[in-house]
């Protein structure tokens, strides 16, 4: 069979994820749904945080980082896949297909390494509540979050450039709904499995780092708690670091079975649910579990309904 390179010309089909049949019309409507919603909320939170001066704390600075990154990540995918169905066309282009891999990877590698960022901020709160101020001052969290963007984008700059350099085959059918790197690497013609084995090895690090901080993190939390001696103190730590452990349970489950698990364990199927999952679901998630179970977000949204109340009665 005879190769050809990949050029800016070439185009890739994908997978799509919904047909024009009754129940596939149904989940398109209710992904679109989730996908308004995951919006609504992830701007909301991030305009409270910007307008609010009791939200202008180191936790809420982390936390609308990543809302801003839950933004990114359903609109790398979902409107394409939008896109595709309402015009039952599912072609890519190459320089569209580079953009969604490096902007996914850019992102995700970007929250998994603030959200173990985000663990040392709570344990901070928790384990030092008198050294919080000087901890985690305004440098420190500009630091801490230009270090996750940073190690997102020099990750997605070496894997993407990387993985578009392999020759592929004739058929050109990513079977997946978007760009990803496991999915593109099977087309090739090329061996790819010492860039595989490296893929896997430096996707363990990837995880597996930000995960042991998260990890000695709460760690140190648990056992700071468990010597608390007032019932409501304990109460308030639990409050305090529940929401971002229910995140980080969140993202991690997926991405472990995605970047961990060996591909010959799932299947296309799976992949897809997966990808769907950590793309649309989390990202609709992660403000809802923070506003539901924060009180000071709560609170805040409450002030700025109560004022738009105020003018419209006006």
């Amino acid at each position: 069979m005879g190769t050809s390179n990949v050029s800016s010309n070439s185009d890739f089909i994908l997978m799509g994820l919904f047909s024009y049949t009754g129940p596939h019309l149904v989940l398109f409507f209710l992904m679109a749904t989730v996908f308004i919603i995951g919006l609504l909320g992830n701007t909301t939170l991030l305009f409270l945080i910007a307008t609010d001066s009791r939200l202008h704390t180191p936790m809420y600075f982390l936390l609308s980082q990543l809302s801003l990154l839950d933004v990114g990540f359903p609109l790398v995918t979902i409107p394409k896949v939008v896109a595709e169905f309402l015009q039952g066309q599912n072609v890519i282009s190459f320089g569209g297909c580079a953009t969604q891999m490096f902007f996914l990877m850019l992102m995700g590698v970007s929250e998994g390494v603030l959200l173990s960022l985000m663990s040392y901020d709570r344990y901070v709160a928790v384990c030092h509540p008198l050294h919080y101020q000087v901890l985690m001052r305004n440098q420190v969290c500009l630091v801490m979050v230009g270090a996750s963007w940073f190690s997102g984008a020099l990750v997605a700059s070496i894997q993407t450039s990387i993985t578009l350099q392999f020759p592929y085959c004739a058929s050109h059918t990513v079977d997946h709904f978007f760009c990803e790197l496991p999915a593109l690497l099977k087309l090739s013609c090329a061996d790819t499995s010492a860039y595989e084995l490296a893929l896997s090895i430096s996707g363990v690090l990837i995880l597996l780092l930000p995960l042991s901080l998260i990890f000695i993190s709460y760690g140190h939390v648990l056992g700071a708690v468990l010597h608390m001696r007032s019932a409501e103190a304990r109460h308030k730590a639990f409050t305090t670091c529940s929401s971002h452990v229910t995140v980080v349970g969140l993202f991690y489950g997926a991405a472990v079975f995605m970047y961990m698990v060996p591909g010959s364990y799932h299947s296309p199927k799976q992949d897809n649910v997966v990808s769907l999952f950590y793309s649309l679901i989390t990202p609709t998630l992660n403000p809802l579990i923070y506003s539901l179970r924060n009180r000071e977000v709560r609170m805040s949204l409450v002030k700025v309904m109560g004022r738009s109340d105020f003018r419209v009665k006006r």
